[in-house]
């Protein structure tokens, strides 16, 4: 199989994988969003450090430690990913699963204003119409719910941060991931016991299958981690950036015909506007590909 079509695969099972998280938070309950986010915490670094030591992959480990301006970048992306793991869980256990892909969709035009005021790059007009769509969108959502999206809205700057965070940093992702959730654990082992010790903690105490699931937490954050970084490493940005709407689409669906969340008309109309911005993004971001890359082969043959 060639390499570019198997990162296609890695993509859409890394994307797909995220687009049906929804239907695995439910499972843990009675669970709080927060014990939850303490296991998967916790049960992370045990999946990453069992990959690391299949691929007897340890020598990044002494060469980042002599690197304490890659150390803090990866310990503030622990937190803001710490963050956005919560709210995402307490999102979708409690009912707000369209809201979190909303989200996931405003992501993209969220990380371009990374680019614009922390980056300093510059915006095609085409760009800033979607950017001024996407805006409307938040408007007119905002009067939808009577309130602002704020579920959607922090998870989209996290997530944006994150990544802009990690693009710094550039260490690889179970590197990364092993780094971010050793500063996560004691926090969350913590928590864990206090949990255990007041009687309220819930691993153990329900069934053999809920601490499994608990536990399961930590495989499925691992294993669509390593398919995107497969797939990143093969396939060109632009095909990574129309496979990362697979994930808000599908929890999108979910939302709306699995867990049948309340989609009147206002609200229609405010995805309805996002989609819009989205469709503007991604033809203008193919077009400018494109257009890069003739010039690209007319330089060549000259």
């Amino acid at each position: 199989m060639p390499e570019s079509r198997r990162g296609v695969l890695y993509g859409i099972a890394a994307y797909t994988m995220w687009g049906l998280f929804p239907l695995y938070w439910p499972l843990l309950k009675p669970s709080t969003a927060w014990e939850i986010l303490a296991h998967r915490i916790a049960w992370s670094l045990v999946a990453v450090v069992a990959i690391l030591a299949v691929r007897r992959h340890w020598s990044w480990f002494r060469e980042l430690l002599r690197t304490p301006k890659k150390l803090g970048l990866l310990a503030l992306a622990a937190v803001i990913v710490t963050v956005n793991w919560g709210v995402y869980i307490y999102a979708v256990n409690s009912g707000h699963v369209v809201e979190s892909a909303l989200g996931y969709f405003i992501n993209p035009l969220v990380s371009v204003l990374f680019g614009v005021f922390l980056l300093k790059e510059r915006l095609r007009p085409w760009q800033w119409g979607a950017v001024g769509l996407g805006a409307l969108a938040v408007v007119v959502l905002t009067v939808d719910y009577g309130r602002p999206p704020w579920i959607a809205l922090v998870l989209a700057v996290t997530f944006g941060t994150y990544g802009l965070i990690k693009k710094i940093a550039q260490v690889g992702a179970a590197e990364s991931m092993t780094i971010e959730t050793l500063v996560l654990l004691l926090p969350a082992l913590g928590y864990l016991l206090y949990l255990q010790g007041q009687g309220t903690g819930t691993f153990g105490s329900i069934s053999a299958g809920h601490a499994l699931l608990l536990a399961g937490s930590g495989v499925i954050t691992a294993i669509p981690l390593l398919c995107f970084t497969s797939a990143a490493l093969r396939v060109p940005l632009t095909t990574i950036g129309l496979l990362q709407y697979i994930a808000p689409v599908l929890q999108f669906l979910v939302g709306v015909f699995v867990i049948h969340e309340d989609m009147p008309s206002s609200r229609w109309t405010g995805f309805a506007i996002v989609w819009l911005a989205l469709s503007v993004f991604t033809w203008d971001s193919l077009r400018a590909a494109h257009r890069a890359r003739r010039t690209a082969l007319e330089t060549v043959a000259v």
